[in-house]
C-alpha cells in the first residue's frame, strides 16, 4: 500500500495531456497509470511493430504519430527511449523547435539525472527525471506493479514537488537521487535485478541438465526465501558452502560446471569470491577455513584464465 503522505492539492499537477516518445515496455505503462490518475494520453510515437502493439494494448485509441507531433499535442511528455539514445533525442527535439516553453519533459532513464535535459531546459521546458525501479514486461500487469514501486527522482529544486506528485499519482514512492549519484544508483539496481535474471536462468538450465523436471518449482520457494532473508538481514543471511568455508564442495562445483556449463564458471568464481569476502568481513566465515577456500578460488580462477594448470578441463576429474 502506498504510505507516502499525499501532497497538498495545490502542489499536485493539473490534469495534463500526456505524450509518449518511445513505446517500449516502460512508456505506455506509465502513461496508462497517469490515465488512471485522471491525465489524458493524447499521442505516442512507435517505430517497430512490437512497440505499436504495446501502444495499442495499453493505450487503445491513442494515435501513433512522429515524435515532434507528440510534443506538439502534449503538456507532459514521457521520453522513454534507451539510455544511450536519450541525449541525441533531447538535442534533436530542442534543435528542431519541437520543445515548448512550460512543457513538462520527463525521462525515465536510470543513468541520467535532469542535466541530460538541458537543451530542452534552454528551450523553456521543465525537466524531470523519474526512473521506476521496476522490471517491465510490456503488458498491463506493469501498471499494477507500479503500486508501491520506488522511483528515482531528480529535478530542479523548484520542480521537486511536481515530480514527487506525479510519482505518487502513478502509485509509486518517490526517492530523491542527486544528479551526481544517478550512475551509482543505476549501477546498484542493475547489479541486483539484471544480474539476478542471468543467475536464475543459469540455475534453471543447470537443474534441467541435472534431471530436475520442474526447476522453476524447485527454485521458487528457495529464491523467495533467500531474497526475503537478504532484504531483512543483509550479509547475516549468507549461507551455503562458501559462507561455511567448504572448500572441497566449492571445488567439486567448479569441476561440474567446467564439464556441463563452462560458460558459467567465471561468474560462479566471481560471485563465490565476493561472497567469501563479505562472509569473512562479517565474521560468518572462519579465518582458518577461509584460507583453503580462497586458495581453491584463486587456483580455479587461474585455470579459467589459462594462466595456471590447476583447473580441470571439461570431462576430467580433479
Amino acid at each position: 500500500m502506498n504510505t507516502t503522505p499525499q501532497p497538498d492539492p495545490q502542489d499536485r499537477p493539473a490534469r495534463l495531456t500526456v505524450g509518449v516518445v518511445g513505446a517500449g515496455r516502460v512508456g505506455p505503462a506509465l502513461a496508462a497509470s497517469l490515465q488512471l490518475a485522471g491525465h489524458r494520453p493524447v499521442a505516442v510515437s512507435a517505430v517497430s511493430e512490437a512497440s505499436r502493439r504495446r501502444a495499442e494494448q495499453l493505450l487503445p485509441d491513442v494515435p501513433v504519430v512522429p515524435p515532434a507531433e507528440v510534443l506538439q499535442r502534449s503538456e507532459l511528455v514521457l521520453l522513454t527511449v534507451p539510455d544511450d539514445a536519450l541525449p541525441e533525442l533531447v538535442s534533436g527535439l530542442a534543435d528542431t523547435g519541437a520543445v515548448r516553453p512550460g512543457q513538462l519533459l520527463v525521462h525515465t532513464s536510470g543513468r541520467y539525472g535532469a542535466r541530460v535535459l538541458d537543451p530542452a531546459l534552454r528551450a523553456g521546458a521543465l525537466p524531470l527525471a523519474l526512473h521506476p525501479a521496476m522490471t517491465f514486461t510490456g503488458t498491463p500487469v506493469d501498471v499494477q506493479r507500479l503500486a508501491g514501486c520506488s522511483f528515482g527522482v531528480t529535478a530542479p529544486e523548484e520542480l521537486r514537488l511536481a515530480a514527487e506528485a506525479l510519482v505518487i499519482e502513478m502509485g509509486g514512492e518517490p526517492e530523491w537521487i542527486s544528479e551526481e549519484n544517478r550512475p551509482l544508483y543505476h549501477a546498484s539496481l542493475a547489479l541486483g535485478a539484471n544480474h539476478l535474471v542471468t543467475l536464475v536462468a543459469q540455475s534453471l538450465e543447470l537443474l534441467r541438465t541435472a534431471g530436475v523436471g520442474a526447476p522453476d518449482r524447485m527454485l521458487g520457494p528457495l529464491l523467495g526465501a533467500a531474497l526475503d532473508n537478504a532484504l531483512r538481514s543483509g550479509d547475516a543471511a549468507l549461507t551455503g558452502p562458501v559462507a561455511r568455508g567448504d572448500a572441497g564442495t566449492v571445488a567439486a562445483h567448479v569441476t561440474e560446471l567446467r564439464r556441463h556449463a563452462p560458460g558459467a564458471v567465471a561468474g560462479y568464481l566471481a560471485m563465490a569470491r565476493a561472497t567469501a569476502d563479505r562472509a569473512l568481513a562479517h565474521g560468518l566465515l572462519k579465518p582458518e577455513l577461509a584460507e583453503d577456500l580462497l586458495g581453491v578460488l584463486a587456483d580455479e580462477a587461474a585455470g579459467a584464465d589459462g594462466t595456471g594448470s590447476t583447473g580441470s578441463t571439461p570431462g576430467e576429474d580433479r
